[in-house]
């Protein structure tokens, strides 16, 4: 019988890879949990050797042969997570960065490095992305379209297609095989960070990059910031000399968290999921609520619209917690009008469906009665005439 180390990545089921990829090593070496390598430098006593890998890197971005050169350059523990998550997503590399912005920044330099600043995006976007932008912090120019715009937003001078799906925080999804298809030969970039590779694959309906911020599913217990790249081995080469340029390196505790993380991904990202529908559909169903936002994929993130003031039931839960972020084994909502999206321009916030009153959840662990009593007390008694308007106004599936 084949054993984990033996059965062909191609062929091993995603909860086999979560479990073993970027640990396949560690029988052969008697080890059974990752190390965890805390260096900053290694030794070497062939400087000539040492000058002509750091040549190499120079010319190509590729991770160096041998031993470990410098800490900025590359980490072993690190690149544990780095194998493994491009596993999962079925890229060829992926390379982790000190948070989801450091990755999302360091794309748009590879590709302005080209010459190629021009970007085109779909709202809604996380909001610092869409801050990043719009601000044109790096120098980048943006145009904001809808999907089916994508084509016609297209210049010679654009080097990248953005999108987020399900997006942050109405959860709104796109049809990513025919986004990818107008893109054309620009390379389409999806901030996979809510689905997570358990629910889709960005790759394999044609997108040629895929973002994470790892801070949130792939880490999954509020305790890790980091962010991460999947992509072919010659973007991923890029991808490291600016990492190494401009020094935004994951550190090795982080890398070996979101090892660790990815092993349990699986389960949690489906437990999760089966409460978040659940809540979507009581939510759904409660004359206080005026609509419901769920993803036809699934997934554990649910918003949804409130006829009463949201900052009240902000303030009236207390076994979820009212937080920024999302993807812990705890339940956490915020007011992304106030918080998350705050920094995106209210127009523009409102043009994209981000309500005043919507307010995002990130469904945990927890026992979904428990959460629903939470929120059942939060949401309070609501106007009696609300009832009726509110019947009308549902949206996503089974809700």
């Amino acid at each position: 019988m084949d054993t984990p180390m033996d059965i062909p990545a191609a062929r091993r089921a995603l909860a086999t890879e979560a479990v073993h990829a970027g640990r396949d090593d560690l029988a052969r070496q008697g080890l059974h949990a990752a190390p965890i390598d805390l260096s900053t430098t290694y030794p070497s006593y062939d400087s000539r050797g040492e000058a002509a890998r750091i040549d190499a890197f120079a010319a190509t971005g590729a991770e160096p042969d041998g031993p470990p050169v410098y800490a900025r350059l590359g980490n072993p523990t690190v690149a544990r997570f780095e194998t493994a998550l491009a596993r999962l997503e079925g890229t060829e590399a992926a390379v982790a960065f000190a948070s989801g912005m450091a990755a999302l920044s360091a794309v748009l330099l590879v590709r302005a490095s080209l010459g190629l600043r021009h970007v085109v995006a779909v709202r809604p976007l996380y909001g610092c992305s869409d801050h990043l932008l719009t601000a044109g912090l790096l120098g980048s120019e943006v145009t904001w379209t809808d999907p089916a715009g994508v084509a016609d937003a297209l210049r010679p001078d654009t080097g990248l297609v953005m999108v987020e799906s399900p997006a942050n925080p109405t959860l709104a999804e796109t049809d990513l095989r025919a986004l990818a298809h107008a893109c054309g030969s620009v390379p389409l970039l999806v901030d996979n960070t809510f689905a997570t590779p358990v629910l889709q694959r960005p790759l394999e309906q044609g997108a040629r990059l895929v973002l994470h911020s790892a801070t949130k599913y792939l880490g999954g217990h509020g305790d890790v910031m980091a962010g991460v790249v999947a992509c072919d081995e010659e973007f991923a080469g890029r991808l490291r000399q600016v990492r190494f340029a401009t020094g935004g390196v994951l550190h090795p505790l982080a890398g070996y968290l979101l090892l660790r993380g990815l092993s349990t991904l699986p389960v949690r990202v489906r437990a999760a999921s089966e409460n978040a529908a659940e809540l979507a559909r009581r939510l759904a169903a409660d004359p206080r609520v005026a609509a419901v936002h769920y993803p036809r994929i699934g997934g554990a993130m649910v918003a949804f619209e409130t006829h009463g003031d949201p900052h009240e039931v902000i303030g009236g839960v207390r076994l979820i917690t009212p937080a920024v972020s999302l993807g812990s084994v705890d339940t956490l909502i915020q007011h992304p009008a106030s918080i998350s999206h705050r920094i995106v321009d209210a127009d523009d916030r409102r043009g994209a469906g981000v309500s005043d009153r919507l307010l995002r959840m990130s469904v945990g662990l927890e026992d979904v009665d428990d959460l629903w009593a939470d929120l059942d007390g939060a949401l309070g008694q609501g106007p009696a005439e609300h009832a009726a308007a509110g019947a009308g106004h549902r949206t996503g599936p089974g809700v």
